[in-house]
């Protein structure tokens, strides 16, 4: 049975493709769950991807991850990146690695997105290739 890694999205991350696409690009979160899928089985993984515009969901989910006892955790947490201890101090109560991924590049934009309580916690941050970010983090998650 292969590896699972969680992919795990927040707030209105399901309007991609749509949604400021001068800053997130066209690709729906459904074309790439698609690219991940498909690399994922070249690399002997499973992707669980999920989504959420509700913090607690987040949370439960970090938590599963651990208790199911996947490899890793892909984790692009929106806006709570930059407000959410409670998703900090999630990341840092489990075992299974969190990498936080981004499209954009956060410390290029607002002041307010330089500030990223998920890094804070997490194993390490991918951003700014779009959704070759997702993909970057599986192959970091792979070799953890």
């Amino acid at each position: 049975m292969p590896e699972t890694v969680f992919v795990l999205n927040g707030p209105n991350l399901n309007l991609l493709g749509t949604r400021e696409p001068e800053i997130y690009g066209s690709a729906t979160l459904d074309d790439i769950a698609g690219m991940l899928e498909d690399r994922a089985r070249e690399l002997g993984l499973e992707i669980d991807l999920r989504q959420s515009n509700h913090e607690g969901h987040l949370v439960d989910w970090l938590h599963e991850a651990q208790a199911v006892g996947a490899k890793a955790v892909l984790l692009n947490a929106g806006a709570f990146t930059h407000t959410s201890i409670a998703l900090h101090d999630a990341i840092k109560a489990i075992r299974t690695p969190v990498i936080e991924v981004h499209l954009s590049n956060p410390h290029t934009r607002e002041a307010f997105r330089h500030k990223s309580y998920v890094g804070m916690a997490a194993k390490a941050t991918i951003a700014g290739f779009g959704p070759l970010s997702y993909l970057l983090a599986l192959e970091g998650a792979r070799k953890l």
